[in-house]
């Protein structure tokens, strides 16, 4: 998309693909980030953090996801790994310690990619770690930790952040698995509008 602000005289909101230009982060259309504090055309610097290219990882987020303020994607390089003796990052001093800059990366452990599926909401200063994998249509709450994968449609908070509740019964969000809208062209998604915003999954389907 070129298109940066959804809305007239409204800079603190962007369409995130818009802006983003790093390579390894993949941002589907319509994904909004919201950012009263920083300019949101900073997202990666402010938001991608130890997004470091040794690791080749990537941040993927699918379409129409919505991303509040301050919301944090924390990769593997934050990481100090759990098989040493001790937490202190020597590989990564390896001038000081005589060590091989080769070995730089064995001073975290690499839990891969962030994954984000679509129509996913991310509450204000949520922190995504690396490795996780979120599902469509899942609701993170605001300040939650995600350490571990979320299923589709679920709602979550807290720190670590847990499962509170499915969005839906589970015949619907696999009716809504199946359907996809996000995929559909767009004049099909303007039309079905009102039955998405009404919750009427029958009227969905007829589209």
């Amino acid at each position: 998309m070129k298109k940066i602000y959804p809305r007239t005289r409204d800079m603190q909101t962007i369409y995130l693909n818009a802006v983003v230009k790093d390579a390894s982060i993949e941002i589907g259309d319509y994904t909004i980030y919201n950012d009263f504090i920083s300019d949101p055309r900073l997202f990666e610097q402010n938001n991608v953090l130890y997004h470091y290219p040794i690791n080749h990882e990537r941040l993927i987020i699918g379409k129409f996801c919505s991303i509040a303020c301050g919301a944090k994607f924390l990769f593997n390089c934050a990481n100090h790994t759990l098989k040493s003796l001790s937490t202190y990052t020597f590989p990564l001093f390896y001038e000081d310690w005589g060590q091989d800059k080769v070995s730089v990366a064995s001073a975290w452990d690499n839990k891969g990619d962030i994954v984000i599926g679509n129509d996913v909401w991310i509450g204000f200063e949520a922190v995504i770690m690396a490795g996780v994998h979120i599902g469509d249509g899942a609701i993170i709450g605001a300040r939650a930790v995600v350490t571990k994968d979320i299923e589709p449609y679920t709602i979550v908070g807290g720190v670590p952040a847990t499962e509170i509740r499915k969005r839906f019964s589970r015949e619907v969000i696999i009716k809504l698995q199946k359907l996809q809208w996000w995929n559909w062209p767009v004049e099909k998604i303007r039309r079905a509008i009102p039955a998405i915003q009404s919750g009427n999954i029958d009227e969905l389907i007829i589209i």
